[in-house]
C-alpha cells in the first residue's frame, strides 16, 4: 500500500505510543508513524475485522 502520504493527528492512550516505539525498536522501523501504518495496512489485509471489532477487549478497565 505504497503511495502518498498525508499529515493526520489521532488522539491514543500512551500505552498505545509505548507499543508502537517497542515495534519501532524490535522491527528497526523509522518511526512510530511507520509502525502504525504497518498495523493498518496488516488489518486491511490479513486481519479478521469481525474479530478486530466485535471482540470485547478490556485493555484500560
Amino acid at each position: 500500500m505504497a503511495g502518498d502520504k498525508i499529515e493526520h493527528t489521532f488522539e491514543i492512550q500512551e500505552d498505545a505510543i509505548k507499543m508502537l516505539d517497542e515495534a519501532v525498536e524490535k522491527h528497526n522501523l523509522e518511526s512510530r508513524d511507520k509502525a502504525l501504518r504497518c498495523l493498518l495496512d496488516y488489518c486491511a489485509e490479513d486481519g479478521d475485522w469481525e474479530d478486530i471489532f466485535e471482540t470485547v477487549r478490556c485493555l484500560r478497565c
